[in-house]
């Protein structure tokens, strides 16, 4: 199975798994210029920016871990996007979670890391 084909299954697992623990999915694979966010959705009043990693075992690593400053960076350009073209304003928290999926069983790391301002960052 290619990568692509897998990823999205295990996007729509980890889909599933927050819609059952109360978010409110509003999109998937949101992709622009900047690059693309897994998911899109709303929890305890926080509009959420949801990376899903997964791992067949742990040879490479921990999914949880495998979001590292370049990835957070892109994610939140990306989501500075997204807020921009669905006007949605800073009356609303944002948060940045990530879903690891790593031999069968899902973790779920709620504001897994803070936004980081493209205007003022350092790049990486």
């Amino acid at each position: 199975m290619n990568k692509r084909k897998t990823g999205a299954q295990w996007e729509k697992m980890a889909s599933s798994y927050l819609i059952a623990h109360g978010m409110r999915i509003v999109a998937s694979n949101f992709r622009c210029r900047q690059g693309e966010i897994d998911l899109v959705g709303y929890h305890e009043n926080y509009l959420v920016f949801v990376e899903v990693k997964y791992r067949s075992n742990h040879r490479n690593g921990f999914a949880l871990e495998a979001v590292d400053y370049r990835k957070q960076y892109k994610i939140c350009r990306v989501a500075e996007y997204y807020r921009y073209i669905h006007k949605i304003g800073d009356g609303i928290g944002v948060r940045y979670d990530v879903v690891g999926i790593q031999e069968g069983k899902i973790e779920w790391m709620k504001n897994a890391f803070s936004h980081i301002d493209s205007h003022n960052s350092n790049r990486y």
